[in-house]
Order: C-alpha cells, then sequence, then structure tokens
C-alpha cells in the first residue's frame, strides 16, 4: 500500500517591493512521502518569489513530467515553469520547450556547485531559463518553520527575502547562476 501524501496549510502573506506585489495566499502543499520539509518549504519560498493570482502548486514529485509550480494564461499555454531542487538537464530543456519561461530553484550546499558545473554550459543556448541557487543555511532555517499549519510572512526587497513566521525571521540570498539576456 501506497504511502499518502501529508497535507500541511500556509496562510503567507507576501510583500515584494521588488515587483511591486502584495498579496495574501491561504496555500495547501501536498507533502510526497519522499520530499523533505527542506523542499517543500523551498516550493513555498519559490511560490512568494513568483506570486501572482494564477501560479499554483503541481503534484511535483509525483509526477516528472509536470513542474513544481506553474502559472498558465487564460488560453492554457504555460507561462511561467517552476522546478526545486537538482533537475536533470534533459528535463530542463524540455520545460524550457514547453513554457514561455523556465526558473530552476537549486538548493543543497555544495551539490549545487557540482550540479552546475555539469549542466551548466550545456544550458546556456536555453534562452527562457532563470537558474537561482539558494544558500543551505536559508533552506534549512526555512525548513525549521515546517508546521502542519502555518502563519508566515514573506518580504522581498533588493533580490533578498525574509521569511518569518512571527518569531523567528530567516533571511533568504538568492544568487542567480543563469539568467536570460535582456
Amino acid at each position: 500500500m501506497a504511502l499518502a501524501a501529508t497535507v500541511f496549510k500556509a496562510d503567507l502573506q507576501i510583500a515584494d517591493m521588488d515587483r511591486g506585489y502584495y498579496g495574501d495566499h491561504a496555500l495547501v502543499l501536498a507533502r510526497h512521502p519522499s520530499e523533505t520539509d527542506e523542499r517543500m518549504m523551498v516550493r513555498l519560498i519559490a511560490f512568494a518569489l513568483n506570486a501572482s493570482d494564477a501560479l499554483a502548486f503541481g503534484r511535483g514529485l509525483s509526477s516528472e513530467d509536470e513542474p513544481d509550480l506553474c502559472r498558465k494564461d487564460l488560453t492554457g499555454l504555460i507561462e511561467l515553469w517552476i522546478d526545486v531542487g537538482l533537475p536533470a538537464e534533459k528535463a530542463i530543456r524540455k520545460a524550457c520547450g514547453r513554457a514561455a519561461h523556465v526558473h530552476v530553484y537549486a538548493y543543497g550546499g555544495r551539490s549545487v556547485d557540482v550540479w552546475w558545473k555539469q549542466v551548466g554550459n550545456d544550458l546556456k543556448r536555453c534562452r527562457n531559463l532563470t537558474v537561482i541557487d539558494l544558500p543551505q543555511t536559508a533552506t534549512q532555517g526555512i525548513a525549521r518553520l515546517a508546521r502542519k499549519s502555518m502563519k508566515l510572512q514573506c518580504t522581498i526587497q533588493d533580490g533578498q527575502a525574509w521569511l518569518t513566521d512571527g518569531e523567528v525571521a530567516i533571511e533568504i540570498l538568492p544568487t542567480v547562476l543563469m539568467a536570460p539576456a535582456s
């Protein structure tokens, strides 16, 4: 018998001063039995960094051909495909062919450096790809905020983010490894 996903609920207030986006979101995150709190919370911070009313969580680990988060336009075309972790180069290239924009939020400390050395050069031809490295201290910190029911605030300014539960605040300093040319 397969194990069921664990459901987490998050009331997330976002103040993104970089994009001029302010919103409250009642999120339901299904954590796959093999998913860690760290990965689930990276999905949540990826949501916060790209928040919109149309952004939704995908099936994630339970489906390899789907993004962790996705935003579609009114015709059903994928505007934004978001993956977290260290996806295979082939999967990233496939996503770049299916979506207008693809964001990968890599995390894991030194393993990100090893992964990027393996795939970075081959991904340079993907003109709609953004790859962002989230520091391990930050992702481990936000993992400690994981609860079955969460009330969180995320403030984004000058490329930095702060996630807090009202008691603990975690600073997140993303590093852009690759972005489309302007």
